[in-house]
């Protein structure tokens, strides 16, 4: 573990940018870019696509490690080089911003209210990959719909299964037990998932080392005790569909959380921007976040 770099996710101001659309989530990334199906034929060229989108985004002067702690990565992007740098090797040697890999292979089919994530048959190779490639962290997300109890104890005992495995192979894993925006009974189930997620965080050891991407929560500061336990490294908000604007407002409600947002984050970047225009809007979508972020 890069010990810089753990001292900069949990010490410094900032946040995390999510730029780690996969298979099923980048047609979508693309379009919101301005870019269109009609504009590739296969899934290389829709990867180049977006690849080209987020070097764009990383060799802008705001994407920059004075406001932004890390960076979450899909494995073609890890795998892929930016002025002939692996991106997570110019990540942390030209713009100070931490690597790290999602690392889950997608949601499995709803059952009782949840969506768990596929089983991870090719993590052991992939923790190899990332440690070739000076990965620091992975990430892996679980969804939420409603209020089962059953189902969200699943989700809760399968990220911490896996994560005891990634932290055991030198990584800091993020658990994300994404709670769905539109979900009828939010509180209820932040709730609930709290109180879980409390009794497996006593459970795991001092120097097993974890961080947290939680949905925005109803009740401002539900998750801020994670952060009292010592091997915590951060706590971090997604902006789950929210939009910039909304995403800001909760976090700001909340002590000791920093943003890990995606959309909200490229919210209104264009393919046929001019540089000055793509720089100027993600400054201000930077600064904007960093702000909420650094309301503590």
């Amino acid at each position: 573990m890069n010990q810089k770099q753990l001292d900069k996710l949990r010490n410094n101001k900032g946040f995390i940018a999510a730029l780690d659309q996969s298979g099923g989530s980048t047609p979508k990334a693309l379009r919101l870019y301005g870019i269109g199906e009609d504009k590739y034929s296969s899934e290389e060229e829709m990867f180049d696509l977006v690849h080209k989108m987020r070097t764009r985004i990383i060799k802008s002067p705001s994407f920059s490690g004075e406001k932004i702690l890390a960076a979450i990565l899909f494995k073609i992007t890890m795998n892929s080089k930016i002025d002939g740098k692996y991106t997570p090797d110019f990540l942390w040697e030209e713009k100070n911003v931490v690597p790290i890999l999602k690392v889950d292979e997608g949601l499995a089919e709803e059952e009782n209210g949840v969506k768990l994530m596929k089983e991870m048959k090719s993590i052991d190779e992939l923790l190899e990959n990332a440690k070739e490639r000076n990965i620091f962290g992975t990430k892996m997300r679980s969804v939420i719909y409603s209020y089962n109890e059953e189902g969200i104890k699943a989700v809760v005992k399968q990220q911490f299964d896996y994560a005891k495995k990634i932290a055991n192979a030198g990584f800091v894993p993020i658990i994300e037990p994404e709670v769905d925006i539109h979900a009828e009974e939010k509180e209820k189930i932040e709730k609930f998932l709290h109180e879980i997620m409390i009794e497996e965080l006593k459970k795991l050891g001092e120097k097993t080392y974890v961080m947290f991407k939680m949905t925005l929560p109803e009740v401002p500061n539900l998750y801020d005790d994670f952060n009292d336990f010592p091997n915590v490294v951060r706590v971090v908000a997604l902006s789950g569909g929210y939009s910039r604007e909304e995403s800001n407002r909760r976090l700001k409600e909340n002590r000791r959380m920093v943003a890990s947002f995606s959309r909200a984050l490229t919210e209104g970047l264009q393919n046929d921007m001019t540089e000055e225009e793509f720089d100027r809007l993600l400054g201000e979508s930077v600064e904007s976040i960093y702000d909420a972020s650094s309301n503590k």
